[in-house]
Order: C-alpha cells, then sequence, then structure tokens
C-alpha cells in the first residue's frame, strides 16, 4: 500500500505548509503514540531536534499529542539524529522522534520516527500510522494522559557513547580538526567529543540562531571548510548536516572526500583486520561504479539498493553486513548504530588514518571515481513524467546505447517534485550526452 505522507526518509516538508503544521504534528503523535501502545506498561517516547526555529512549534505540537493518548515524553533538545535512536533504546522507549530536514534550508522540517530498536519504522508501521492520522487516534482517559520531562544530560551520554566506538588503543592527540556542525544539532557534541578525545579543534558552523541552518556551511556546502582547513594547517575537516546523520571529509589539501572513499576507507580497513561482515558492503544505486571495481580488485563486494539509507539497512540486516551507505555521505556502522552517524563514522575514519600514519590526502583516496553526472528536472507536484511514453522510450534507447559500457539511474525524488539523472561511465563526454537527453525529454512533459 502506497503511503500518502511519509516519504524517502519521513514526513518533510515547508513548515506551515500541510503536512508540516503544528495540528499536523499533533496528529502523527496521536497516531504514532496509538500505534505503539503495546501493554500495559507505562510508555514512552524520546523526542529531539535539530536548530531549526520551527523546531519548538512541531516539538510542542507532537509532546501534547503524544500525551493526548497515554504516553509519557522524554525531550532531549537539539540532538543529532543517531543521538535519537541511540536514546531511544537506552531508555528503553517505545518510540524515538526526531524532528529535522536535515540537509535543507531552516525554512522545512521534518518528523523522522524510530521504533523501540532504533530502527526507522518500515513501510508498514508508517502506513498503519498513516490511517490512524485519517481516522483519528482514541484519546487517553484524562487520569491515564501522559507527563513531559526534560532531561539535561542527553548530551553527556552521546558524547559517552560517540567516544567509547573509538579504539582505545589510538589517540587524537596532536591532530588539528576542523569540524563543521552546519549550525545544527551537532554543534555541541562533535566538537566536545573530539576535544575530549585529544584532538585540537577548530570548530565551525556552531552558532545556530534558528534561521542559519545548513546556510552555507555543513555537509552540503563545504566551501568554507575547505578554506579553513588549508588556513589552519589542519589534518583533516569534518563537515556534518544539519541533523548529523551524514559525513563529509575534507583532506589536508582542501579536497572533498565523498561518502563512496570513506566507505571504501573504512570497509578495506576492517577487512584487513578481520572485522568486515558480508565479506562486503551495501550502498545505493547511486555510489560509483568506481567504488564497485576497487572492492572487487580487494576481494570484496558491493550489493545495491534503492535510494535511502532505510534500503540500506534494511539489506544490511537481512545480509550480515555491518557496512553500507551513501554517497552523499550517510554511512551506517552497524556494529555501533542503528542508523547514519556521522560523528561515529568521523571517528572510524580518524583511526585508519592514525593507523595509517600518513596524510588523509593518501589513505582516504582509495579509488578514481568514474565520471559521474547527476541533475534535477522540477516537475508539477501531482504529475509523474517518468509514466510518459515518450519518456520511457527515450530512457529505453540511452540504456541500449550503453549497453554495460556504464550506468544510468533515473528516479523520482522521495522529498520533493524532482527527477533525478545520473549516469555514469568512462567517457565523459558519452555520460553528460545521455543526461542531457534524458533530462530534455522529461522536460519536454513536464512543462
Amino acid at each position: 500500500m502506497a503511503r500518502k505522507y511519509f516519504g524517502t526518509d519521513g514526513i518533510r516538508g515547508a513548515t506551515n505548509i500541510f503536512p508540516m503544521t503544528a495540528e499536523m504534528a499533533m496528529k502523527v503523535g496521536m497516531a504514532a503514540g496509538a500505534h505503539f501502545r503495546r501493554g500495559d506498561h507505562r510508555h514512552r517516547v524520546v523526542i529531539g531536534k535539530d536548530t531549526r526555529l520551527s523546531g519548538y512549534m512541531l516539538e510542542n505540537a507532537m509532546t501534547a499529542g503524544f500525551t493526548a493518548v497515554g504516553m509519557d515524553v522524554v525531550l532531549v533538545g537539539p540532538m543529532p539524529t543517531p543521538a535519537v535512536a541511540m536514546l531511544t533504546t537506552s531508555m528503553r522507549a517505545d518510540l524515538g522522534v526526531m524532528i529535522s530536514a536535515s540537509h535543507n534550508p531552516f525554512a522545512d522540517n521534518g518528523i523522522k520516527l524510530f521504533g523501540p530498536d532504533g530502527y526507522k519504522l518500515s513501510d508498514a508501521d508508517e502506513v498503519a500510522i498513516e490511517t490512524l492520522i485519517e481516522s483519528d487516534a482514541q484519546l487517553a482517559p484524562s487520569a491515564e494522559i501522559g507527563r513531559a520531562r526534560r532531561v539535561e544530560d542527553a548530551r553527556g551520554r552521546y558524547i559517552h557513547f560517540a567516544k567509547s566506538t573509538f579504539p582505545t588503543d589510538l589517540s587524537l592527540d596532536g591532530i588539528k580538526i576542523v569540524v563543521d556542525c552546519a549550525n545544527g544539532a551537532a554543534y555541541h557534541v562533535a566538537p566536545s567529543a573530539l576535544w575530549e578525545l585529544g584532538a585540537e579543534v577548530v570548530a565551525i558552523g556552531v552558532t545556530p540562531n534558528g534561521l542559519n541552518i545548513n546556510d552555507g556551511v555543513g555537509s552540503t556546502a563545504p566551501d568554507q571548510l575547505c578554506e579553513r582547513v588549508v588556513a589552519e594547517g589542519a589534518a583533516l575537516g569534518i563537515a556534518l548536516d544539519g541533523d548529523a546523520d551524514r559525513l563529509i571529509v575534507v583532506d589536508e589539501k582542501g579536497r572533498v572526500v565523498d561518502g563512496d572513499q570513506l566507505m571504501a576507507t573504512i570497509a578495506c580497513g576492517w577487512s584487513r583486520r578481520g572485522l568486515l561482515k558480508g565479506d562486503g558492503l551495501v550502498a545505493t544505486v547511486m555510489s560509483n561504479l568506481g567504488l564497485e571495481r576497487h572492492l572487487s580488485a580487494n576481494g570484496l563486494g558491493l550489493q545495491r539498493t534503492s535510494v535511502g539509507d532505510r534500503y540500506v539497512l534494511e539489506k544490511m540486516r537481512a545480509d550480515g553486513f555491518n557496512v553500507g551507505g551513501e554517497q552523499s555521505g550517510h554511512i551506517i556502522l552497524s556494529d555501533y548504530a542503528t542508523t547514519g552517524d556521522g560523528l561515529v563514522a568521523a571517528l572510524q575514519i580518524l583511526a585508519e588514518i592514525a593507523r595509517a600514519g600518513r596524510p588523509a590526502s593518501e589513505v582516504l583516496h582509495q579509488f578514481d571515481p568514474l565520471p559521474q553526472i547527476l541533475k534535477n528536472v522540477r516537475f508539477a507536484a501531482g504529475f509523474t513524467p517518468l509514466d510518459d511514453a515518450t519518456v520511457q522510450e527515450a530512457i529505453a534507447e540511452v540504456e541500449a546505447e550503453l549497453d554495460g559500457n556504464g550506468r544510468l539511474v533515473i528516479r523520482k525524488s522521495g522529498t520533493e517534485p524532482v527527477i533525478r539523472v545520473m549516469a555514469e561511465g568512462d567517457d565523459r563526454g558519452e555520460v553528460e550526452r545521455v543526461v542531457d537527453r534524458i533530462c530534455d525529454a522529461v522536460r519536454a512533459v513536464a512543462a
């Protein structure tokens, strides 16, 4: 059954425009609370958020919804998405909520839900919650309305957890690191954890004001970080996104290192030490063909999934992998976390560099990526250009022309009315031509 409100990663949209309104947030709280009320114990939900101005509004609305159906609410304030997942399990909660639109601008916001095991919800759970949203969840009797409380030491709990994932035989003493927190959820915890491990920390993107999250900083805007790493003579730079579940690294020369290179670094390092499970890693259809060839040359495999870290994680759990992620920097290390964790992934990268005793530019350059081009074509909401016969014909012709010499990935975004067209291959000119051809076909029917 198709989902109406939930997309690739929860519910997301422009705030104060349906479905990202206070009224809808309260309904989601009521529906999710009712769905996860199982048994006669006192039920509990953990709610975290990033630093968007609208987080106050949505946090209060969801608190009202949860307490209305009899759930107690634990508020942890601005915290990374992976911290909310971790706290959900450590606090024995029945549900976890992260209020965030990840790397999107401040005007957007979203709602991500985690089950009692700390994992994102299944499609079936999301469909069940949507049904309750539209049918009105049953309210609790007056004496059973939930209570809300704020936990003040949540940051310390997460910092302690993150530090525990760094190998005890290694140290960050004397290593200068520039960390960019995107004026988002990790603005306090990431610099603190790195400093407590001994690093010399230069922090940027750590002055959130409700409006500047992801604004010229963070993993989707690394230019400032690149410049600062070089200016400071730092060993490397770490860029997180608004909710800190995504990681991009900048080497000492100021060059950006994407998720594919980072996954290859971790997987190959773990393989050498007998820590890698599944004899490879899991990535999406967007990961570069160069990653696949590199892993193969090292006796490792690559399993591909649809776009979305939830699908990567499903494959990892089903087939026993412990490394997976996306080219965009969502990296899941299931030995430590139930979702992507930018800080934990960064600590594993730092461990590989420390062990190698070589510069980041050498350690993290695992392979030469094939030319890969991604373009987006916006279309009117409610219309799907990929269903058009002329677009389908153009796609079929391009696939026939590539004939094993490259890859073509075309998909509808799960968070906005956009068709994403990606192609890669050994010949950059051919890659550009096929992407433009498909984009032109989509534009022709979307106009």
